[in-house]
């Protein structure tokens, strides 16, 4: 497929964030066809450039796919006056800076609107655009346990336990990428831009989803428990003859399957069993006696057999055996992209397939102003003005 035909093909974006939470916003307007300029400071001006240094990471490769890379100092009036002419012709300006910076770099919204009233800012702050803590650094260690889940991760008992992956950043990205297609959508109709605001603390607590609205609706403070499911039974992690089962047998028709498929029917006569919530009361005998059947047949047995049956079961995959499996390489999860010195790189794939106009993974991350000029020639500069700004390190 084209890039023209991509669904985003006819967008403009300015990404203007770092780090994780915008690039990944960006990334995914970026994959399906949006052109996303990224925004990057020259050389020496930003005291912060040494965390993106490694281009050749797979984080940083995997983040900034499919963009193009303008160098532009945002500090001195000009790069704010070339900033401003592309905005004035983008659809979308991407930041997570502090709430304050923009404004201090006359880059805020009422700013934006004024040279283009169709703009789209998304803003991506830790703690929100306003309120007592809008001025702090977010970091997705930092709301991991501000939002609660650290508190519901990990065993009873061992402390407050971080998730292995940033998910308040990741889900920040994709609640704001969420908001600019909303806003898109409806300035078809209004013919007017809006500002489009997502927050780390925001999205964290919206993904702790379920748990929160146990506090919130059923006055119940969720804990740590492990492996198990709070809410259901059996559901977890099982000790097989050759490693570890994840079973999820939640709801009395997968209880009934499971039962059969184990040749367990005393179970079903068992009062102890006889209910979600008994089942869920008498989780630790339940466990103990689904552990001993486990432990007479590998993982792999338990796995084919209970899903033959219809009951949710699995392996625990280390990392490089989820790239084994082959339903994840019949997803082609793990897609090729040619970097520009003809070398195949292996990223995530997008994971929103559409059956007409899919996601593509056309070019690896660009190198720091690697599209400067063909950007700033496409604004009317010429040789000597770009060497100009060049020699005065706007760009």
């Amino acid at each position: 497929m084209s890039i023209s035909a991509s669904p985003l093909a006819p967008f403009r974006v300015l990404d203007l964030s770092r780090v994780r939470a915008g690039p990944t916003c960006a990334r995914f307007l970026a994959d399906f066809g949006a052109e996303v300029i990224r925004i990057e400071a020259p050389a020496g001006v930003d005291p912060n450039e040494a965390m993106f240094a490694n281009r050749d990471s797979g984080d940083f490769q995997n983040l900034h796919r499919n963009k193009h890379s303008l160098t532009l100092n945002l500090k001195q009036p000009e790069g704010r006056e070339i900033f401003l002419k592309l905005a004035a012709e983008a659809d979308v300006v991407i930041e997570n800076w502090r709430p304050d910076v923009k404004t201090r770099l006359g880059l805020d919204y009422d700013t934006l609107k004024a040279v283009n009233p169709r703009i789209i800012l998304a803003s991506i702050s830790g703690f929100g655009q306003t309120g007592p803590y809008a001025s702090r650094p977010g970091f997705d260690q930092i709301i991991q346990g501000m939002g609660g889940l650290m508190s519901v991760t990990g065993f009873p008992g061992q402390g407050p336990v971080r998730a292995g992956l940033a998910v308040s950043d990741a889900s920040a990205g994709l609640f704001a990428a969420l908001g600019v297609l909303t806003a898109l959508l409806e300035r078809e109709r209004s013919g007017q831009g809006q500002w489009v605001q997502a927050s780390l603390l925001h999205a964290m607590i919206a993904m702790m989803d379920f748990q929160a609205a146990r506090y919130l609706v059923d006055g119940e403070t969720p804990v740590q428990i492990g492996n198990d499911h709070p809410l259901t039974s059996p559901m977890g992690l099982f000790e097989a003859a050759d490693g570890y089962l994840n079973l999820g047998a939640s709801g009395d028709g997968n209880w009934l399957r499971l039962c059969r498929a184990l040749e367990q029917p005393q179970w079903l006569e068992d009062p102890l069993y006889a209910t979600e919530p008994r089942r869920v009361e008498h989780r630790a005998q339940l466990n103990a006696a689904l552990n001993t059947v486990f432990a007479t047949g590998t993982v792999a047995h338990w796995t084919r057999l209970l899903n033959e049956a219809g009951v949710p079961a699995g392996p625990v995959y280390s990392i490089p055996q989820v790239f084994e499996d082959e339903q994840v390489r019949h997803l082609q999860v793990a897609a090729d992209v040619t970097a520009p010195d003809g070398a195949i790189r292996q990223l995530v794939s997008q994971p929103t397939v559409l059956s007409r106009t899919p996601a593509t993974l056309r070019t690896t991350a660009p190198t720091p102003g690697e599209h400067t000029e063909i950007i700033l020639r496409g604004l009317g500069y010429d040789d000597a003005g770009i060497t100009a700004l060049r020699a005065r390190h706007i760009v």
